[in-house]
């Protein structure tokens, strides 16, 4: 169902797949947009070892939303900032994920999400609980369900 990578030489495991969603703190969301055009927004998000799935929010309303629920397959693509070795190029690590996008339901579970979100991305607990409260009632939080991912490292020469 899915391709498998024609650059073979530079794909990187699962785990090292898995190291790259769990540090970096925004990807790119591409879904299917109004009239058949794609549409991709990046977002900053969090990747949860137990459900191999990633987390964002967005507004109760919107291109995001509507597309999801309109075609809930979705792809999600992040990469690191790189590194030099000993000349100008750099080596870059970017995973490509494919899965289906669903809004989660009100509930315990969305609230821990979402809370692990606000930690990932505020400096101190004060400032995710003050957020939690004035701003949690107005969030979706949104689950991709991971099918499948791969990952490269490419040396951009």
């Amino acid at each position: 169902m899915f391709r498998e990578m024609r650059r073979i030489k530079q794909q990187i495991s699962a785990e090292e797949c898995v190291r790259v969603l769990k540090e970096e703190k925004r990807g790119v969301l591409a879904v299917h947009g109004d009239d058949g055009y794609p549409y991709a927004v990046p977002v900053n998000f969090i990747y949860d070892d137990k459900n191999h799935s990633i987390y964002f929010h967005c507004a109760k309303e919107g291109h995001k939303l509507d597309s999801i629920l309109k075609n809930d397959k979705v792809c999600f693509t992040v990469h690191d900032n790189g590194y030099q070795k000993e000349d100008w190029s750099y080596y870059v690590t970017s995973v490509i994920v494919f899965g289906r996008a669903s809004v989660m339901e009100e509930g315990e579970e969305k609230y821990n999400i979402c809370y692990r979100f606000g930690s990932k991305y505020y400096p101190d607990k004060e400032g995710v609980d003050f957020e939690m409260q004035k701003a949690y009632s107005r969030v979706n939080m949104v689950c991709i369900k991971i099918e499948h991912m791969t990952g490269k490292l490419v040396h951009e020469k």
